[in-house]
Formats: C-alpha cells, structure tokens, sequence
C-alpha cells in the first residue's frame, strides 16, 4: 500500500520551497516574465510580418517561434514525463528539437523565401 502512494504521489510539491538543484523563485518569476514578454512579442510580430516583411522580422519570428514552442513543450515534459532518465531524455530530445527548428527556420529565411512571404503566398491560395 506504501508503495502504491509513493507512485500516485506528485512528483514535485508546487507550494512548498525549492528543492535543491530546482531554482529559486526569483529565476522562477524571471522565466515567467520571459515567457510572457516573448507572448507579447509574437503578437506584435504577427502584424509586423503582414506590414513590413524582411528579414529582420523574418529572424525575429524565428527565435520567437522557437523559443515559445520550446518553454510550451518544456511545460509538457514537466506535466507528463515523470522519473529521471526520462525526464533528462525528454529534455535532451526537447534541446534538439528546439535547435533544428531554428536551424530549418534560420535556413528556410537564407535560402528561401522567408517565413513572411512563406505565409503571404499560402493566404493568396
């Protein structure tokens, strides 16, 4: 019956303090702020992109982009991936992920036409 508790238990307590190696809640809050200034930051891209395409906008929605979709799977792989080897191969896999989808964007703006007029041709079909 313990043992049976011990598994259903939560994996980590969200009131209680940090644990050693989890961080503070000072770089908590920071990631917070981060998360949704770069939410903020999408939305004024968005129009930007439709305004004034290039590729400094180009760029900007590839980091953003990235980096959005890269806390938003971390945020799974905490809800869902549970114990340590999978939570660090989740993790490992989550990095790579994350670094070949700027790879494809960055490559995808250099040597196409761009992420701007990638969306601007598909809205005309």
């Amino acid at each position: 019956l313990g043992a049976a508790a011990a598994r259903s238990a939560p994996a980590r307590d969200s009131h209680g303090p940090p644990r050693q190696g989890h961080g503070s809640s000072k770089a908590a809050s920071l990631h917070w702020t981060g998360e949704r200034a770069v939410s903020v930051l999408l939305l004024g891209l968005l129009p930007a992109a439709y305004l004034c395409p290039g590729p400094a906008v180009d760029y900007s929605l590839a980091a953003a982009l990235t980096l959005h979709g890269h806390w938003g799977l971390g945020q799974v792989i905490t809800d869902y991936v549970h114990g340590d080897t999978p939570v660090k191969v989740a993790n490992t896999g989550l990095y790579v992920l994350s670094a070949l989808t700027f790879a494809g964007l960055c490559y995808f703006n250099h040597q196409d036409v761009g992420i701007c007029k990638a969306v601007a041709m598909l809205w005309s079909l």
